[in-house]
């Protein structure tokens, strides 16, 4: 089975823009024949890279609340069918998608952003929306937490397919939640740094005994569109290169499948085989012969969290 990996950079915190760029490489993972393309973490309309650099934790600070105020109005509603243009495009293309977004869902008002990776079948069909559980570190300054609704698991041919958000992939409760739910296809999404990639890709695929695909994005400052606010401000303060790459696969024996892709932008692809899955599950499965239900066993609460519950 071919899988593409699309390492782009999104026109940052322009929403129509970028998810013109993503429909694009959607198109072209479907020339390449691919059965699914992924796309970084909160890739549409991007990573709130000023957090870091431009005193994101200062109260009440006037640049804070603008620019989180243009996040919101780039954030995707999913209920107001935002994402109707990706769907249309996988089902176009015949290929599943697992993309990157920041999500303003209305069923927790419409008014708090969430770091959101969405799967959509070959059909065109929305099959799960996973909210980030635990945002990282700076992230908490803007995005919420989410929970366990969106972890799940998807046929895709002879595959079983789940996914994380970043740093959610060191979180060992979610990774077994989904090698429970027969996962042998992980894909780990992420804003772009080798640092992330280099070495939990091949940690989780060695874990699992699965293949592992970590996407991630790209972002140089010519990528900042001039009518974001405090462009000139952010063009000081920010690195020229905040997210690298580093995009790569590996397989179940851990070792690498593609290596990482850095500073570079474009669709890349190459092909697994459940062959190989099977034959490390030989020796080690570690929710089949290999698991102690007796005495260790994980609890998922998959209900979706609302403020509001109408009886």
């Amino acid at each position: 089975m071919k899988l593409a990996l699309a390492q782009i950079a999104p026109v940052w915190l322009n929403k129509e823009k970028t998810l013109e760029k993503v429909v694009d490489y959607i198109h072209r993972a479907g020339k390449e024949k691919a059965k699914m393309v992924v796309f970084g973490e909160g890739l549409l309309p991007g990573y709130p890279f000023w957090l870091a650099h431009f005193k994101g934790a200062e109260f009440e600070a006037e640049h804070n609340k603008k620019l989180h105020a243009h996040y919101l109005k780039n954030a995707v509603c999913i209920e107001n069918g935002e994402l109707d243009p990706v769907c249309k495009a996988a089902k176009a293309s015949g290929t599943a998608v697992y993309l990157g977004i920041i999500e303003r869902p209305q069923d927790r008002g419409g008014h708090s952003v969430y770091c959101s990776l969405v799967y959509i079948d070959a059909s065109g069909t929305i099959q799960s929306v996973h909210r980030k559980l635990q945002p990282t570190y700076e992230e908490r300054l803007t995005w919420s937490p989410g929970h366990g609704h969106g972890l799940k698991t998807h046929p895709l041919e002879e595959f079983t397919v789940g996914g994380l958000n970043c740093w959610e992939n060191w979180m060992p409760m979610p990774r077994a939640a989904l090698y429970a739910q027969g996962e042998n296809l992980h894909v780990a999404v992420w804003p772009g740094n080798l640092s992330n990639t280099n070495d939990i890709t091949r940690f989780i695929a060695k874990e699992s005994r699965s293949f592992v695909v970590s996407v991630s994005g790209l972002l140089c400052k010519k990528d900042i569109p001039k009518e974001t606010p405090y462009y000139e401000e952010l063009l000081k303060v920010l690195p020229d290169h905040p997210a690298n790459g580093g995009s790569c696969v590996a397989g179940p024996d851990g070792e690498w499948v593609l290596e990482p892709v850095i500073d570079k932008e474009g669709l890349f692809t190459t092909e697994v085989s459940i062959e190989r899955v099977f034959e490390e599950r030989q020796n080690f499965d570690q929710s089949g012969h290999y698991s102690r239900p007796d005495v260790l066993q994980l609890h998922l609460n998959s209900e979706r969290q609302s403020v509001l519950k109408k009886l």
